[in-house]
């Protein structure tokens, strides 16, 4: 009788240290998604400065040449 106590109270404790990994992946997925989130957002701002300062540069480029 002690061997199939000792079997349930084993898998009891691996199924809870997998509860407890579960857990820690699933915190660390959603600070994931949201650093990928913040360095899109700072991506498309980069982006909307750089076409913002190249558009004087190209006007003055089309001029010069024509």
């Amino acid at each position: 009788m002690a061997w199939p106590m000792i079997f349930l109270t084993l898998a009891f404790c691996g199924i809870a240290v997998l509860g407890v990994l579960a857990v820690r992946v699933g915190l660390e997925v959603r600070r994931l998604a949201r650093a990928v989130g913040d360095g899109c957002e700072r991506l498309a701002r980069a982006a909307e400065d750089l076409e913002r300062a190249a558009t004087p540069t190209a006007a003055r480029a089309g001029r010069t040449k024509r």
